[in-house]
């Protein structure tokens, strides 16, 4: 069969790549591996294929009307589409069942599927096309317009189907049976781009080892699932963290998941209640906003909830507990990792720090030479483990991996109990007068204070002392944000934490900049 070779040719060069780690016995793969097969088709093939795996909206699919809707669509790719293994397919869509099966429809037959992020515009969605030489996209009708636009640009898209009508239509037509292509374990399945926190998005290529990895890393050893679990969350299945906790995961399992397309806290809330969910997954923000309305819904089946994305407020942690009882199980990932590779179960949480290496991975405190730093000293985080980065063409990978270690850009200390504490991203320390203070820290303490909504805090540079802290606040609706408000906060913060680091500006906003995954995008408020 011919494979186009565009991902392999693409890959880094094998020492600008990390060290990769297969230690445990949950690691050993075969070197024939198609990821589709291992978390769809083995269920069918067990007998297990009536058990509900995708829940939404008027909608309850089994295992095998997955796997019987994903084989159609993956019979329109190759035999009306003509796609060949290796060729890339964009996604465009919300969470949906039908995003779901177009995913495994792409893996399935030996494409890669790149994952897009529904809000992005035309001219974001450009230059990821021609990045990744997307010859094919599959969107949803609802979303057409952005990506027309962009294929008027970007003359390498040939073809798009629409779902939510062209697509089910051909899809209808086709026997719903579909031989898996039989792909290498090192074959690229998924080129997910990193959500441009920091800029120009940069595409990370993922193979299926690294999706099974994944599944046998921290969920097997932190969050510890089970086949009867209902998962539900916010982040779009384009983002890593979304793509791990609302699909890949739980059917690594055998569960069953809720996608809902706008999952805002006004909207998770009560969808929690109607499909009777078990473990949910949003981030700090979602959880902070959703926190003063738990007690008008039913949240008696949720038992588990993860953060990722951005940092956990120790302020956000206790107060989602008082409102639910439930520990948030925090973790640190990258989309260069695939998914989270330091966290602490309900068991060990502590506030303020993010928890211990995930077994499977190692992860160590370097300083600026790349020596390991004793604990309570801060440094770069360093993480290795049977996941890695692989830019797509890009310079950048010769910054993020050094030495084998991929660097996440975090800065981080080991606190005495072994846990790791993160201090902020490291182009985010702000140095004022001699001191290094960390931003996260004090937008720790600011959301401490019951006027403050959301905050950010980053550094403005000043004559006298290089940088001050500066912090952007939003209030709750029955606070103003006036002279007075801005004393009360500083005040407030020389008494939560070292007087030094308390914010000698504060401006209101009425809204922050954020990523489509709740990312708090702090280099547009040093660009401000």
């Amino acid at each position: 069969m011919k494979t186009d070779p565009f991902a392999r040719d693409r890959l880094p060069p094998p020492e600008q790549q990390p060290e990769y780690l297969f230690d445990l016995p949950g690691l050993q793969f075969p070197p024939r591996l198609n990821c589709a097969t291992e978390l769809l088709d083995r269920w069918v093939e067990r007998g297990q294929g009536d058990r509900p795996c995708i829940l939404g909206p008027g909608l309850r699919w089994t295992y095998a009307e997955l796997q019987a809707q994903a084989n159609r669509i993956a019979r329109v790719l190759v035999e009306d589409m003509g796609l060949e293994p290796g060729h890339r397919v964009l996604l465009r869509g919300a969470n949906s069942p039908m995003m779901a099966a177009c995913w495994f429809a792409v893996v399935k037959a030996g494409g890669i599927v790149v994952g897009t992020m529904p809000l992005l515009r035309a001219r974001e969605l450009q230059p990821l096309i021609e990045k990744a030489q997307v010859g094919l996209a599959l969107c949803d009708v609802e979303l057409a317009a952005e990506l027309e636009a962009a294929r008027a640009q970007a003359p390498v898209l040939r073809r798009v189907l629409h779902y939510g009508g062209e697509l089910e239509r051909l899809a209808a037509a086709k026997p719903p049976t579909f031989e898996n292509v039989d792909t290498a374990l090192d074959d690229t399945c998924l080129i997910a781009f990193t959500s441009g926190t920091t800029g120009v998005p940069k595409g990370t290529m993922h193979f299926h080892r690294d999706v099974m990895a994944a599944c046998a890393c921290w969920p097997a050893h932190v969050l510890r699932p089970t086949a009867d679990d209902v998962f539900i969350g916010s982040p779009p299945l384009a983002f890593t963290f979304g793509l791990g906790g609302l699909l890949v995961f739980p059917l690594a399992v055998g569960a069953s998941t809720v996608l809902i397309g706008k999952a805002s806290p006004d909207a998770l809330l009560p969808a929690i209640g109607a499909y009777r969910a078990t473990v949910m997954f949003t981030a700090p923000t979602s959880y902070r906003a959703m926190a003063t309305q738990v007690s008008q819904h039913d949240l008696s089946s949720l038992r588990k909830c993860v953060s990722a994305g951005e940092a956990l407020p120790a302020a956000t942690r206790q107060l989602w507990k008082q409102a639910t009882g439930i520990e948030i199980i925090d973790g640190i990932g990258a989309t260069e990792m695939f998914h989270i590779f330091i966290s602490a179960d309900e068991a060990h949480a502590r506030p303020g720090a993010t928890g211990y290496v995930v077994p499977g991975y190692r992860a160590a405190v370097l300083d600026d030479e790349g020596r390991e730093l004793p604990p309570g000293q801060v440094g770069r985080l360093a993480v290795k483990g049977p996941t890695g980065c692989r830019y797509l063409d890009d310079p950048r990978q010769s910054h993020y991996v050094k030495n084998g270690w991929n660097l996440t850009g975090d800065a981080y200390l080991v606190g005495a109990d072994g846990q790791f504490e993160y201090q902020a991203r490291t182009d985010d320390m702000i140095v004022s007068g001699g001191y290094n203070i960390a931003g996260p820290e004090v937008e720790g303490a600011l959301l401490l204070h019951p006027a403050v909504a959301e905050c950010g805090v980053v550094g403005q540079a000043d004559e006298a002392r290089g940088q001050i802290v500066k912090a952007y606040v939003v209030l709750r609706p029955e606070h103003e944000g006036d002279a007075a408000m801005v004393r009360t906060l500083q005040d407030f913060v020389k008494q939560t934490i070292a007087p030094y680091k308390y914010p000698r500006e504060i401006e209101f906003r009425a809204s922050l900049p954020r990523t489509e995954t709740g990312k708090l995008q702090r280099f547009k408020l040093r660009a401000a």
